[in-house]
């Protein structure tokens, strides 16, 4: 039977502030003073189909301060008199919505001396015009004193960022983006692009991409596959939006850009954006790992910072997702799970079967998740996909995190209790886990005892489950407990992906990368063949004979 299914409080990373929190919006004034400018260049972005812009702001008042600020405001008609709701009493705030991004004004040298200055901004293409403001007073108590004029794209309805993911079977990809596409084959490579239709029934067309279709279940071809975890985003213009929150982000983008010929599919196993309720860092997250997505199918499980919220029928009793309650996700990108509001699901990728859980949802044993994963669990053919992989985002493998040892449980309250006895019976290679910010490979383990004292190739029977931790994606990073584990392998307080490699049906590299640089850091090999697979192990005998 389940476990009482009160909601639980989980201890967390020493969590970074949303910057965009920081600002007291609810405090804002609205005094625009003569002196006071902002101007904008260009005034039409996009002219030639670019999605992706930088924009000059120029601006000045004859009362500068090291507390100015420039804000970008997206849609333009922020102040509250012109907003779609406007305030109806002098209590409401004098802004409608929070800026998409900011940058100090003394950024610009000599803006303090010389009251002016000049800034460049990125902007993409978020579907609605854009205005910057010049503020004073700080994020304690900001008060508007300039406004530029209103910037747009030239199609701001064009669809951008398109997102792939793979469909419920092997031979679906999805492509979450607005309105029509157009598809294209060619072997087995793909061309498509989306489009949007307009009021008056003409299209307005996207950039084309390629993908390459998946391999079908059991293929013998080779095989690469990323996963990481916590990457958030950050901004290539100096905002100082995300600049000590996500450091480590853009390095991992861009170390899997520059690598896209050389790996399949792409697992983040949870904390996106960590917008915490600011709806324009989904747009921006999306606009970032776009040039993954666009070509890879981009697969996601639910972390802490997308679902975790109190009385919304979720497992732990957290403010995390800053009210967001999953919906952004489960908007923003597509998984192939039978119902969408619970975020678990399987992929079958060739060779490889994956048992994505959530850990925002109760997984204790009589509970609908936990019947959906011994189920995913169960029904693999080995001989044909012999490379099982579980994934979550809460630890609930292990983890020589400071925290979790501060439990002494290295695990998430009650995480691998009820799910030990499924990896031994079902013969789980790895299990992966995000949430903690750093990495951590075990050796093969069951019941917290390493079942081999091999650390980097491995053969035969395995007879355990090898636990990773994969959340150095780009959030600041987390701190391990000072004495180490017998079952640690290798650890690394640094930000990077783990990328499996499957060369057939009985050999697999395993490496773990750094994102500074994109080399191997960590790696181990496993050799064996089916008949390894079937063998009786500690609490686990398959019920069938196998012929020789």
């Amino acid at each position: 039977m389940a476990a009482a299914s009160a909601a639980m409080v989980s201890a967390s990373p020493a969590e970074g502030i949303q910057p965009l929190s920081k600002i007291a919006i609810h405090k804002a004034t609205v005094e625009l003073h003569g002196s006071a400018y902002v101007r904008v260049t260009p005034a039409l972005l996009g002219d030639q189909g670019e999605d992706t812009v930088w924009v000059t702001v120029k601006y000045g008042w004859e009362n500068p301060s090291s507390d100015d600020w420039i804000a970008v405001f997206s849609p333009a008609d922020f102040i509250s008199g012109s907003c779609p709701n406007p305030r109806r009493n002098a209590d409401e705030p004098g802004l409608c919505t929070a800026p998409i991004k900011y940058q100090y004004a003394n950024y610009s040298a000599n803006y303090r001396y010389w009251g002016k200055g000049t800034i460049r901004f990125q902007i993409i293409n978020q579907r609605s015009d854009f205005s910057f403001a010049l503020f004073t007073g700080g994020f304690e108590n900001p008060k508007l004193v300039a406004v530029s004029k209103a910037v747009a794209f030239k199609n701001p309805n064009a669809p951008v960022f398109p997102r792939l993911a793979q469909g419920k079977t092997h031979d679906e990809m999805t492509v979450t983006c607005p309105k029509t596409r157009e598809a294209h084959e060619r072997g087995s490579w793909y061309t498509y692009k989306s489009g949007h239709e307009l009021s008056d029934g003409t299209m307005v067309w996207g950039k084309s991409y390629t993908f390459r279709a998946p391999p079908t279940p059991g293929q013998n071809s080779l095989q690469r596959i990323i996963v990481f975890g916590d990457m958030g985003k950050a901004e290539r213009d100096g905002s100082n939006e995300f600049a000590n929150y996500q450091p480590g982000s853009l390095n991992t983008t861009d170390t899997l850009v520059k690598d896209l010929d050389n790996y399949d599919i792409v697992f983040h196993i949870g904390d996106m954006p960590y917008a915490n309720g600011y709806l324009s860092q989904w747009d921006q997250f999306t606009a970032q790992v776009a040039p993954i997505s666009a070509r890879k199918p981009y697969m996601v499980a639910s972390g802490n910072h997308e679902r975790d919220w109190p009385n919304t029928g979720g497992f732990f009793d957290v403010k995390d997702s800053g009210g967001e309650c999953g919906v952004p996700a489960e908007t923003m990108y597509y998984y192939p799970a039978e119902n969408r509001a619970n975020f678990w699901y399987k992929v079958d990728y060739g060779m490889f079967r994956f048992c994505v859980a959530d850990t925002g949802h109760d997984w204790r044993e009589g509970t609908p998740q936990h019947k959906f994963i011994e189920e995913c669990l169960s029904t693999v053919d080995r001989k044909h996909q012999p490379w099982l992989i579980f994934a979550a985002h809460r630890v609930l493998g292990y983890s020589s995190n400071a925290w979790y040892a501060a439990e002494g449980s290295f695990e998430e309250p009650e995480g691998r209790e009820s799910l030990q006895k499924l990896w031994q019976r079902y013969r789980v290679d790895m299990a992966f886990f995000g949430h903690v910010h750093n990495y951590e490979r075990t050796c093969p383990l069951y019941q917290s005892q390493c079942v081999t004292g091999e650390r980097s190739h491995y053969s035969g029977t395995m007879n355990g489950t090898i636990f990773v931790v994969g959340g150095g994606g780009g959030s600041h990073l987390s701190s391990y407990t000072t004495a180490i584990p017998r079952w640690s392998v290798f650890r690394d307080q640094d930000y990077g992906f783990v990328k499996l490699t499957a060369f057939n049906h009985s050999s697999l590299l395993f490496e773990y990368k750094k994102s500074s640089d994109g080399n191997v850091y960590d790696s181990f090999t496993v050799d064996r063949d089916y008949r390894d697979v079937l063998s009786c192990v500690h609490d686990s005998c398959f019920p069938t004979t196998l012929a020789l």
